[in-house]
């Protein structure tokens, strides 16, 4: 646990001892309440840094979110910094290799996905599309911002994360369902999901850091 305590709880908040609110289910864990602050909702528009989140989004499938942020360095350095280019020319040996790293989800039909996800996003690149822009397109351009009070405002996929996840899987991406996918919207951005009374709902609502 880490120093920072908590004062007092709130409907979906957490007020923590150093003075900010923070959505509650970040509980009080240092690595937690880091990604909290810094990374969770901040809206990411590097093509590769979103092929990353979606790649450890479906990883968290059937687990915490915890769990695979305890091992995203591990999981960078099995996936040599998950550059599509590499990880598509990944084979037979490069899975066996992953599946015997203790450091990350050993999972084969998740590696073996993450490999066909980089391959679908290589052929949109071919194609001349962005994925960022593509991503990005489902939400016109900018975060959708809502005004949650409570987890139980939050809800668990919408009809865009089911229309995404939908086309994704027709491009050949796996590990996209609906639900996987409004977490990973949540998480890069293209949604901003905070509490109203998180100290980080202002500043990622128009786009900011």
């Amino acid at each position: 646990m880490s120093g920072l305590g908590v004062k007092e709880e709130r409907a979906g908040v957490l007020d923590h001892a150093d003075g900010k609110c923070r959505c509650r289910w970040c509980g009080t864990d240092p690595l937690y309440v880091a990604y909290h602050d810094t990374d969770w909702g901040v809206p990411e528009r590097d093509p590769r840094a979103l092929y990353e989140k979606l790649v450890l989004d479906g990883f968290q499938a059937g687990l915490a979110w915890i769990t695979i942020l305890r091992k995203r360095d591990a999981f960078r350095a099995a996936f040599e910094g998950f550059r599509p280019e590499i990880v598509a020319a990944y084979g037979e040996g490069d899975v066996a290799r992953l599946m015997g790293d203790p450091g990350i989800v050993r999972a084969r039909a998740k590696i073996e996905g993450a490999i066909k996800g980089a391959r679908a996003y290589l052929a949109m690149a071919e194609r001349g599309e962005d994925f960022s822009d593509y991503l990005w397109g489902f939400v016109d351009g900018r975060p959708v911002v809502n005004h949650p009070r409570s987890m139980g405002d939050v809800p668990t996929a919408t009809p865009v994360s089911e229309a995404l996840s939908k086309d994704l899987k027709k491009r050949g991406f796996t590990f996209c369902g609906p639900v996987i996918v409004y977490a990973f919207m949540q998480a890069v951005g293209m949604v901003n999901d905070h509490m109203v009374d998180c100290w980080r709902h202002e500043a990622v609502g128009s786009g900011g850091k």
